[in-house]
């Protein structure tokens, strides 16, 4: 029942159109024997996705992101009940119709730690983000080769490569002042990234938005949206961490990082931020603290350098 989408044009003229997407969610959910069930669909994402009663949720991907859809499918199998914090658990993926692919997964309990965090309690943010600190490290020590086949970008040299070449166009495009864009070269040269790093299963948006936590106890109870999984680099998961986590809070990175066993340059993280496939430094300068020195090294420091590195002098 869900028409074609292919292109940018037909995303934006079906996806955010209840009038459509919900009777395709409804026949999907009946074939898949929820006929009947409430469907809600939530306000955030980039994908359309609906709660199914109390218990499910059924997140669709039009034949533009069908990939994505069948990564996620994937790697949720991948992870069932491996990580210290719930992942959604996989109740059937694959094609629907029209180049449509769906997840019908279960429904995790908690609010959104992004919603919430205002309220957290000093001692439980340092908590939380321990437990990030943990789950993350569990993440990057499971062997990814199983997902292989679904997950890219197969060689990190080459990645690296092709996002060096677009960052200064991709930054421009999204409007950032030239005082800015003409570092990012230099900056770039001056940082060494590994090339043939140990392969790791990476999330790739290590944020807020995507745990849920019990606000009573403050406790992480789920961790989800793996559609943009990769395989590649530790670091590259840190870029999330940073922006979107802890936020410029060092002692916050500090506490996570010691849990998780290693500690990152900041110049390799912001370097990783440029070339990250979703990388918008205009909105980060707009959400984070900017230091007065104006430079990409002290950008680099202020976002992602630890409360022991500034005690000791960077």
């Amino acid at each position: 029942m869900l028409p074609r989408v292919e292109t940018d044009d037909e995303w934006d003229a079906i996806v955010p159109d209840e009038s459509v997407m919900r009777p395709g969610a409804a026949d999907l959910c009946a074939r898949l024997g929820l006929a009947g069930a409430p469907l809600t669909r939530f306000p955030d994402g980039s994908q359309p996705v609906y709660a199914v009663g109390d218990e499910h949720v059924l997140k669709l991907f039009p034949g533009a992101a069908a990939q994505d859809g069948m990564a996620e499918g994937r790697v949720l199998t991948h992870l069932r009940g491996r990580l210290p914090v719930p992942t959604p658990l996989v109740r059937g993926f694959g094609p629907y119709e029209n180049g449509w692919h769906y997840v019908l997964m279960s429904r995790l309990r908690g609010e959104n730690l992004a919603h919430a965090w205002h309220r957290v309690p000093r001692s439980d943010r340092e908590r939380l983000v321990s437990e990030i600190g943990e789950a993350l490290a569990v993440l990057h020590r499971l062997n990814p080769d199983p997902l292989a086949d679904v997950l890219g970008p197969g060689d990190w040299g080459s990645f690296l490569d092709s996002q060096s070449a677009a960052a200064v166009e991709q930054q421009r495009r999204l409007g950032l002042p030239d005082v800015w864009l003409e570092q990012i070269p230099d900056f770039l040269t001056s940082v060494s990234l590994p090339r043939a790093p140990r392969r790791s299963l990476l999330h790739t948006e290590v944020m807020r938005q995507h745990f849920l936590v019990d606000p009573d106890g403050w406790r992480l109870t789920g961790l989800f949206d793996f559609e943009p999984a990769m395989i590649g680099d530790r670091a590259y998961d840190f870029v999330g961490v940073g922006l979107f986590v802890t936020r410029g809070e060092p002692d916050l990175l500090a506490r996570l990082t010691a849990v998780y066993g290693h500690t990152f340059e900041p110049c390799e993280l912001l370097a990783y931020t440029l070339l990250h496939v979703y990388s918008n430094l205009p909105w980060y300068l707009r959400e984070l603290p900017v230091p007065a020195e104006g430079t990409l090294w002290s950008l680099a420091e202020a976002w992602f350098g630890t409360a022991a590195a500034r005690t000791h002098g960077g």
